[in-house]
């Protein structure tokens, strides 16, 4: 199947702007469609430094959601921080624990810098992943839903 690329960003939606108080006829229903991008760490290797990805999220987007999905169980309890290259190793995630089973984490107050959720600034952040354990095992789908250009708008 062909992909296809644009520059960004995207916004769907057949009403532009409002013009009067009819829902489905006139007033704007346009809104963000949501971005993704994914990185696969295999945990196998130990204890792993704040490693670069090949994640990129572009500047003025507003990250969304961070899921992390342990398809592989590690054999030890690890902990996973996202951050990205400039701000730290933990601006996104703080140490969410993985646990030894597979599946997906949920992420509740290890949502690291929140300030870094709703503005990613003006700059493009280059993501990092960090795990704390000596596992032999596991392997950890970090995947971070964002729209693009977010910030950028007023909102009310």
């Amino acid at each position: 199947m062909a992909n296809t690329t644009f520059s960004g960003p995207i916004r769907a939606g057949n009403i532009r702007n409002t013009t009067g108080t009819t829902v489905g006829s006139n007033i704007a229903n346009v809104g963000y469609v949501t971005m993704m991008q994914a990185h696969t760490m295999d945990l196998s290797g130990g204890a792993i430094a704040a490693g670069a990805t090949n994640m990129v999220i572009p500047a003025n987007s507003h990250i969304i959601n961070v899921i992390i999905d342990l398809s592989t169980a590690a054999n030890v309890t690890t902990n996973l921080s996202v951050g990205d290259t400039v701000g730290g190793a933990t601006t996104i995630i703080n140490t969410l624990a993985t646990g030894t089973t597979d599946g997906l984490k949920t992420i509740t107050t290890q949502g690291g810098g929140s300030g870094e959720w709703a503005n990613t600034g003006t700059a493009d952040l280059k993501l990092t992943v960090t795990g704390s354990a000596a596992t032999t095992a596991g392997v950890a789908v970090i995947k971070v839903l964002y729209a693009q250009a977010y910030n950028t708008i007023i909102r009310n």
